[in-house]
């Protein structure tokens, strides 16, 4: 019997899922997604495997089905006038290789710990239960994870980027020069579960401290992080991109920029790291530097003088 509702003593017998379904319908106070959710753990009846199967599933589902849209558009030229490095679109060849290399990750490297989240979430209070924290509580929880994960983000993979780091790690997630949404998780295993753990482990750390922290929370933060990170590696730039409402959002400009040159543009969903620490991408970050260093050592020389 699942732990995911505190009283099934109104509850009638299960034999499908709408059963289980209709049992949860019947409480007043659960939204549709809450019903859906405790509908879910009622009926598979193991906790364990039904968490492990949803992240599972979830990771799969989102990931592949936000790719898909950029693949189309790949193979539509209306689409060229705002893919940013429009010489080189991916192959058909490139996008299979690159197919058969993240389902290779996705069952041999990220599928075994999946199965043993739910174990580690009992042990450090994620509950499951329904019904869920309050929308203010969640929308400060993400907001609070996506800055965490910048940060993460910034310096494991700027770290990447140095000797050995680079030639036996992160150089395999830079074949494409030209990124493109199935390529986000590109990468070589240990990338994956280093960069991994600030999706995973800034929700694991935040939960330790706090004690406050459902498993629903996790379960949207991963699809938003996975439309980030597959959208960030799109390879094109269009008039109601993100960035253009929200300056300090990174998106796909930012990231294609890093991919182009291999150096700079660091972060995953912002800038400020790379703007405050002059590590941005590209020959009109470099024109900047080369101007303000000029500045610079005008100013030294006149003091000097």
């Amino acid at each position: 019997m699942s732990s995911v509702y505190h009283d099934y003593s109104n509850f009638s017998n299960v034999t499908t899922f709408i059963d289980s379904f209709n049992n949860f319908n019947q409480l007043p106070n659960l939204n549709f997604i809450e019903k859906v959710w405790g509908a879910y753990y009622y009926y598979m009846a193991n906790d364990l495997f039904a968490t492990g199967l949803l992240f599972f599933l979830t990771h799969e589902i989102f990931y592949f089905g936000r790719c898909l849209p950029w693949a189309i558009i790949d193979r539509v030229p209306y689409f060229n006038r705002w893919k940013i490095q429009d010489e080189k679109l991916p192959s058909n060849k490139e996008q299979w290789e690159c197919l058969k290399s993240v389902l290779t990750s996705h069952f041999l490297v990220e599928a075994f710990p999946i199965w043993f989240f739910h174990p580690l979430c009992q042990k450090i209070g994620i509950t499951f239960q329904v019904p869920f924290p309050s929308i203010k509580e969640m929308l400060i929880q993400w907001a609070v994870f996506f800055v965490l994960e910048d940060a993460w983000h910034y310096w494991l993979h700027r770290g990447l980027h140095y000797g050995v780091f680079y030639k036996y790690i992160h150089k395999q997630h830079h074949r494409y020069a030209a990124p493109f949404g199935l390529a986000a998780e590109y990468a070589h295993p240990v990338e994956v579960a280093l960069l991994g753990m600030g999706t995973v482990g800034i929700p694991i750390v935040w939960c330790i401290i706090t004690k406050q922290l459902h498993l629903f929370t996790v379960c949207v933060w991963i699809v938003l992080r996975l439309f980030q990170a597959v959208d960030a590696h799109s390879g094109y730039e269009f008039p109601w991109s993100l960035h253009h409402f929200l300056p300090f959002w990174a998106g796909a400009d930012h990231h294609d920029e890093h991919h182009h040159y291999f150096i700079g543009g660091y972060s995953s969903s912002f800038r400020w790291w790379d703007y405050f620490l002059d590590t941005e991408a590209g020959p009109k970050a470099k024109k900047n530097r080369e101007a303000k260093n000029n500045t610079q050592a005008e100013k030294v020389q006149k003091k000097n003088n």
